[in-house]
């Protein structure tokens, strides 16, 4: 996996420094533009290929990595969330150089892009909502014990079924009342309505519904997957001590 995730990002960086070049000595280059464009374009085409292949098996690979306060996967579902909150991990990375060219541009070249705003926007929409299905897989959400706690573990149990069947309803609500327009907005594949003009309402309105089903299914995994051990989580007064020697560690660097 890893060799075959070098060689997709050695693609997209001879491919984009093919597009520069081309900017560079032709004003009919491909662009921005172009790019979120790409029907009739192979070029384009294969560039958006070779950086969703990029994106998936550098997070395929990252995925067999554990962060030290991170849950083991136990199940399907668990590798499903893990490998998706890589692919969160990678777009922030994303964001980040988004921006500072953008800065670049505008404030070195007082050339500012009309695409770095909403590229940045759709890219942080996709964050979020991974995000949230990493944190439901780590069990990491809010939640308050002190009543929780007090209870038998016949009654926690219960508690535990209760929840997953409000995540439950509320992700058949938000499907019900939400595939139609879901997909009428990626049939005409709706745009932003902007200079650039992508088709951020298009891509990012059936994607909500997919990852919320998704997180739902997680919630189903964990339930299984802790039905028969003892509750587990950080009290208010308790002290994560790997979590501090962490960023002990990142501040002497």
């Amino acid at each position: 996996m890893r060799m075959t995730a070098m060689a997709f990002t050695a693609v997209v960086a001879v491919l984009f420094v093919w597009f520069v070049a081309n900017r560079m000595v032709s004003e009919d280059a491909i662009g921005m533009h172009e790019m979120i464009r790409p029907a009739g374009r192979p070029m384009v085409q294969l560039m958006l290929f070779a950086i969703a292949g990029s994106i998936l098996t550098v997070s395929l690979y990252l995925s067999d990595t554990r962060g030290a306060i991170e849950f083991e996967p136990d199940g399907v579902f668990d590798i499903i969330s893990l490998v998706c909150a890589r692919i969160a991990m990678i777009m922030v990375a994303l964001i980040v150089i988004v921006m500072f060219y953008e800065v670049v541009s505008r404030y070195v070249f007082a050339r500012p892009t009309l695409w770095a705003n909403e590229l940045s926007l759709w890219i942080a929409s996709f964050v979020f909502l991974l995000a949230g299905q990493y944190a439901m897989q780590q069990r990491s959400h809010i939640r308050i014990y002190v009543i929780y706690d007090m209870m038998p573990r016949w009654i926690q149990k219960s508690s535990d079924i209760l929840s997953l069947f409000l995540i439950w309803f509320f992700t058949f609500a938000m499907v019900w009342g939400g595939f139609d327009d879901a997909m009428r907005r990626f049939l005409r594949m709706e745009t932003f309505g902007t200079a650039w003009d992508p088709p951020i309402p298009g891509i990012v309105k059936p994607a909500i519904l997919i990852i919320i089903c998704l997180v739902a299914l997680q919630a189903l995994s964990n339930i299984i997957s802790d039905w028969n051990k003892a509750p587990e989580h950080l009290a208010v007064d308790d002290i994560d001590k790997t979590e501090i020697e962490n960023i002990r560690r990142t501040l002497e660097k």
